[in-house]
């Protein structure tokens, strides 16, 4: 029962080989730098009870399928590897971004899934095609093996109308499929299910606001265990500040830097992508450097931090208004698993909804799931690591099972 787990990107293939009968990794790698004049990989094995083996590769990756077959290659190595051969793999998950309005769930991978795939490309061109060259080598190096992709959309496919339709023409919903979508699902859906486990209650009967906190953010209302309402939007640019997304801006901005600053839209877009959130407030997007710049009298770093927990904060209130009843907030990914601070500032001033931390439990560093919300809280805080690559296993042994 192992799976072998793929998130291929542009020049990158992120892996994990998991031992489904304990739920245990193997190995986890990357390949980056594919098709430039220097690739490396890097592959971390846990072989049984000894100490965890690394391992380091760097020479020319021309292509995805030059990578995978590196890949496999370290996986089968006679000193490090975790499997003998390839016929170990008994079926592979694959992360797709963008699933579109196509997939509701999780699907095993065929011609039809495919053509759905690159009929979604213009839905996310940076992000598809590399998964769908992932997809087509590994179907060439596995051709008997069961495949799964697992969409990051599809979690949220089950928001009403009225929070996944803009306010903009209808004929561009009809003819384009523009729409909100959703993304970071995989993530929202495991920490939703691990914090049912903890509040002692079936997910179909828990209300929830999930945090995803990393580089990229999102934020999910999830009713009777089902997504209702998201942050990000049709891509995934929209809602939260991130580390260099902008998140929410006036969609006329894009107009005014044209007429002012001369820009062209393809400059547009990589400036909210890749030069605004909390970089373009103070010139860093990792939040230690920030917190420690703040500490030191830095008041961009200490505006950095209150804009961002602000826009958290009112995401929440917005979603306890939808909700009306929660049971939980669950802070996940970097941030949200690391940073006390932010935490902190998200939910300050929410007490009259019934949010009250405990800072002593708050301020506890642990890696496991636990809960940092004051006894006499009614609404249950929670700070639950993610874990996307076990949720997509979970995903492909559900899919398999039929």
């Amino acid at each position: 029962m192992k799976f072998f787990i793929i998130n291929s990107g542009s020049s990158s293939i992120k892996y994990q080989v998991i031992d489904m009968t304990t739920e245990t990794v193997l190995a986890a790698g990357l390949v980056e730098r594919i098709g430039e004049v220097y690739g490396r990989l890097k592959n971390t094995a846990f072989p049984g009870t000894r100490d965890e083996q690394e391992s380091v590769i760097e020479q020319p990756i021309p292509d995805h399928r030059g990578g995978m077959q590196l890949v496999i290659a370290t996986l089968t190595d006679k000193d490090n590897g975790v499997i003998c051969n390839a016929s170990e793999i008994c079926a592979i998950g694959h992360r797709v971004v963008h699933g579109g309005e196509d997939f509701r769930g999780s699907m095993r991978i065929t011609p039809t899934v495919i053509e759905a795939l690159q009929r979604n490309i213009p839905l996310a061109p940076l992000h598809n095609p590399a998964n769908l060259d992932g997809i087509r080598v590994a179907m060439e190096i596995f051709p008997q093996v069961p495949q799964v992709a697992v969409f990051d959309t599809a979690f949220h496919q089950t928001m009403p109308p009225r929070a996944y339709l803009y306010a903009i023409p209808y004929e561009l919903y009809e003819q384009d499929r523009v729409r909100r979508y959703g993304f970071h699902g995989t993530s929202h859906r495991f920490v939703a299910g691990e914090c049912a486990r903890l509040l002692g209650k079936p997910l179909a009967e828990c209300n929830l606001i999930t945090i995803h906190l990393g580089n990229g953010c999102s934020m999910t209302a999830i009713e009777n265990g089902c997504s209702i309402d998201t942050s990000l939007g049709m891509t995934p640019l929209e809602g939260l500040v991130m580390g260099t997304r902008s998140g929410d801006v006036d969609p006329a901005l894009h107009l005014f830097l044209k007429q002012n600053k001369g820009m062209e839209l393809e400059a547009i877009d990589a400036l909210l992508n890749k030069e605004s959130g909390l970089k373009g407030l103070c010139g860093m997007n990792d939040m230690r450097d920030i917190h420690e710049a703040a500490a030191e009298g830095d008041v961009r770093a200490q505006q950095a931090v209150e804009v961002q927990t602000y826009r958290n904060r009112k995401y929440i209130g917005a979603y306890m208004a939808v909700l009306g009843r929660v049971d939980g907030i669950v802070f996940t990914a970097g941030i949200g698993e690391n940073d006390p601070i932010v935490r902190a500032e998200s939910l300050e001033g929410l007490e009259a909804f019934g949010v009250r931390l405990d800072p002593e439990r708050n301020g506890l560093r642990s890696k496991k799931a636990r809960c940092i919300s004051a006894p006499d809280s009614t609404v249950r805080v929670f700070v639950i690591p993610t874990n996307e690559e076990l949720a997509i296993a979970r995903e492909v042994a559900q899919v398999l099972r039929g």
